[in-house]
Parts: structure tokens; sequence; C-alpha cells
């Protein structure tokens, strides 16, 4: 099995990988064979992600490759297929960071071991599956939680978060401007399974959040835009005021790296509310969980 998209995880597959998890946590450990080899074959800069997955196929007993697409034959014009073939012929798994995820899934297609979504233009999986654990772990449950998802409502994470957490049982309000329309096959494969409103007005989008959710205003590749995309996303910035709008326990996340006195400000962000250092954290032990289960899957289909 591939991990490619938050639409394919049913309630069931999470919760057994938060399940994993919480086994790590409590000192129960599990482990890959000796030599199991991890390839990291990623598009775009990467910091948490990429240490995230090295070290969690070290801590599991294996190893990690990690491989600059731009320093492979890739940036030759090598097709996505015929790397896929050759890489999967020589590893065990791939976790693959791409910009598009049309070739994510061509990669996924020729590959003949499994392949994870370590984030492309329209998914993040494995960031919505660390940011729901930290829910969970926080509130105790994801289930009837209301999820405000604050500022690019069209970003990749609001797409795989608001699948992932309906599927669990929480409500999720996309809060930003007009201009800014959530991408529509995620939000109705996410109103297939729970309750999602679209809100432009941050004081009505917030009411009775119980998790106040951002992420950057400027993604990878809209550099050219930042200044429009500042000005646009400006009356969303994560600040006291904002914040007041939620439930008075409501707890804040930001996937990371955060821009200070943009999307939010460090007030916020370094505030008692704050879980986005344990967020951040919970990324190794989903990403060990989340090996290990394709893993043993793997295994049992040879």
């Amino acid at each position: 099995m591939h991990l490619l998209s938050s639409a394919s995880l049913s309630r069931t597959w999470i919760e057994r990988v938060f399940s994993i998890a919480d086994e790590f946590n409590g000192g129960v450990y599990s482990f890959v064979d000796s030599g199991t080899t991890l390839a990291l074959l990623f598009e775009k800069p990467s910091t948490r992600t990429r240490i995230s997955f090295e070290a969690a196929m070290l801590k599991l007993g294996g190893a990690a490759i990690y491989v600059d697409a731009a320093t492979s034959q890739l940036s030759r014009g090598e097709s996505v297929a015929d790397t896929a073939r050759v890489i999967s012929s020589y590893v065990d798994m791939v976790a693959a960071r791409m910009r598009s995820h049309s070739d994510l899934l061509a990669f996924a297609a020729a590959s003949s071991v499994p392949v994870i979504n370590a984030l492309t233009d329209l998914e993040h999986p494995c960031q919505a599956l660390s940011d729901l654990y930290t829910i969970r772990q926080a509130k105790g449950t994801v289930n009837g939680m209301r999820i405000a998802f604050v500022g690019d409502i069209a970003a990749n994470t609001a797409n795989s978060l608001m699948v992932s957490a309906t599927e669990l049982g929480a409500e999720v309000a996309l809060v930003g401007p007009k201009r800014c329309a959530p991408n529509k096959r995620y939000l109705e494969l996410a109103r297939a399974s729970g309750k999602v409103g679209v809100y432009q007005d941050a004081k009505e989008g917030l009411k009775g959040a119980d998790i106040v959710y951002t992420d950057t205003f400027v993604s990878m590749g809209e550099e050219g835009e930042a200044e429009e995309r500042m000005r646009l996303f400006a009356p969303y910035q994560v600040n006291r005021k904002l914040l007041g709008y939620a439930k008075r326990d409501a707890i804040v996340m930001h996937c990371l790296p955060a821009h200070r006195g943009e999307e939010i400000t460090s007030e916020v962000l370094d505030g008692r509310q704050s879980v986005v250092w344990q967020q951040a954290r919970n990324k190794l032990l989903i990403e060990k969980a989340i090996i290990l289960r394709l893993y043993k899957e793997g295994r049992k289909e040879r």
C-alpha cells in the first residue's frame, strides 16, 4: 500500500497508526529488519519532514538515503516513471516530496515498493496525521472538536487536514478571504464525511473553535506574489485579538516554518495556548508509525 492521499485513509487505518505511535510513546518498541532502506526523493526544500523521516527510519533500525531531485537525472529530463522503476529496485520504501501531485501518482504507479507522500502541491497527509495526533493528545479526542483553519484555506495543508479531520469526526471551519476559495474537490471529500464551513468573517469562523490552525501566507513557489498575498491575508493573522474569538481553552497550531509577525505573532506562537512545538515533535513519532505500518503491510502482501 502507498500513502499518497488523505482521501484514501480510513478512520480504522488512521487510528491504527495512532495506536502504534502510542506504543512508541509508552516505551513499546518495534523495528524493521536490519538493512531496510528508505529513499527520500525531494524536489522541494525541507527541514522537519526530511530530518524526521531520516531519524524515524534510523530509530526503527533501518537506513535512509536522501536524494535531492535537483542533483539527480530528473533534473536532466529522465521521466518520473523511469526514476521510480530504478529507485524502487534499490530500496524498500520511498518518501517523495514533489512539486506536482500528478508526478507523485506517476512515481507510485511505476514503483515496486510503498511510496509515502511527503508533500505535493495538493496534499500533505503525513502532516495532517501529526496534527490530528497532537489534537488527540491535547484534547483527548478528535471527534467533536471544531478546528478553525485560518488564512490560506486553499493550501495543501488545509486540503489534507480537512479530509482526515472529518474522517475522525471533527468539524472544520475554513476561515479566509473570498478570493482564496478552498479546493472544491477536497471540500467535497471532507463534506462527504462531516461538517465543513467556509467563512470570510474571522469572528464568525472562530466562534466555538477548539483548535486554531494557521500556515504560511506565502508558500514555496509563491514568492513572486508575496506582497499581494500579505495584503490579502493580513486580516487573518493569528494574534491575541483573533484568538479571543475562539474558546478560552483553544489550542494554537502551526505546521511550521512560521513567519513571525505575518500569519502569526510571536506572542501567540510562544504563548500558553500554543502546542506548535509538541506538534513538530510528533512528526517523528507519526512517521515512525507510518513507516512501520506500511512495512508490515508490505510484508503481508509478499
